[in-house]
Parts: structure tokens; C-alpha cells; sequence
């Protein structure tokens, strides 16, 4: 949904979401405000799952791992992945990029409409999990996008590996 010139209700709607932190997951994506809801169980149970067995990949590669963060420069324009793997710990609220995010497919979510944003901002690989299929893609950028590899050069790891080694929920 786009509003022009939001009604008051709209902006105390918004105000009401910031002060119970109900926004942590809503992006902005050139001046367009997406409202998403916060994660299900399985989806935050899978994010858990898929922290545990990137992380010793992560740390071998010398990267440092995150939950959701902000990827973007400034508050007109950001996306909010479910992880990330950084070359460095990340500073203030706005991160300007990642070696690797990771984002865990929900019903009618955006996430492959993301794929032009992380290339702009640099982001070398994407790890998409479905819980539903119970799969694992990567992507990796190339000149003109990404492109599904099959394997995580920057983690060293091919998707079958993670696949078999996720517990994935029920």
C-alpha cells in the first residue's frame, strides 16, 4: 500500500509502532515505507538454527556475524536482512554493507525483489533459506547481479552442506 500525504492516523500508527518496537523489521526502500510484521517461530527458529551452523564458517572466513541489522546509508532508503556476516563489527545503525546476508523466505515476503539493493551496496553473496522446501540457495554477485552458485566462496561451504546441517523446523 502507497499513501499520499498519509492522514494523522497513519503517522500515529507508525509513532505507536516505533515506541513498542514493533518496526524492528519494516524497511524503507526509496521513500517507500514497508510494514512487515516481526518473524514467526519457525522463521526465528530457523534464523537461530542457520546463526549456529554459519558461525564457525563465518569465524574461519574472519568474518563477524549478526541477527537483522540495517543495510543502507540513511532512513529514506534501507533494507533489514534476517543476518549478516561482516568483514568487521558493524557501527552505528546504518551499515553501509556485507560480505554475506542471509534472509529466510515468508509468505509473500520480498526478498528476492531485495537482490538490485545488496548488489548496489556491495554485498557479495546472498544465502536464502525456505522453510517450507527446506532448502538452502546462494548467490553470488556478479557484473550484472546475482547469480545462484551453489556455494558460499566467502564461507567456504557448498548449499547441500548447510542444508543437511540445519535442523529445520516442523
Amino acid at each position: 500500500m502507497v499513501l499520499v500525504d498519509a492522514p494523522p492516523e497513519v503517522e500515529a500508527l507508525l509513532e505507536r509502532r516505533r515506541a513498542l518496537g514493533q518496526d524492528r523489521f519494516d524497511e524503507v526502500w526509496e521513500g517507500v515505507y514497508h510494514m512487515t510484521p516481526g518473524p514467526s517461530g519457525r522463521h526465528a527458529y530457523l534464523d537461530a538454527q542457520l546463526a549456529i551452523v554459519l558461525a564457525p564458517l563465518a569465524e574461519a572466513a574472519g568474518l563477524v556475524g549478526t541477527t537483522a541489522f540495517t543495510l543502507g546509508l540513511h532512513e529514506k532508503d534501507y533494507r533489514v536482512p534476517d543476518g549478516g556476516y561482516h568483514r568487521s563489527i558493524p557501527e552505528g545503525t546504518w551499515v553501509p554493507t556485507a560480505a554475506v546476508v542471509v534472509e529466510i523466505v515468508s509468505p509473500g515476503d520480498e526478498t528476492f525483489d531485495k537482490f538490485p539493493f545488496y548488489a548496489a551496496h556491495d554485498v557479495d553473496e546472498i544465502i536464502v533459506a525456505d522453510p517450507d522446501a527446506r532448502t538452502i540457495r546462494i548467490f553470488g554477485r556478479g557484473v550484472t547481479g546475482y547469480a545462484e552458485t551453489g556455494a558460499s566462496r566467502v564461507l567456504g561451504v557448498d548449499s547441500g552442506t548447510i542444508t543437511s546441517s540445519v535442523n529445520w523446523p516442523t
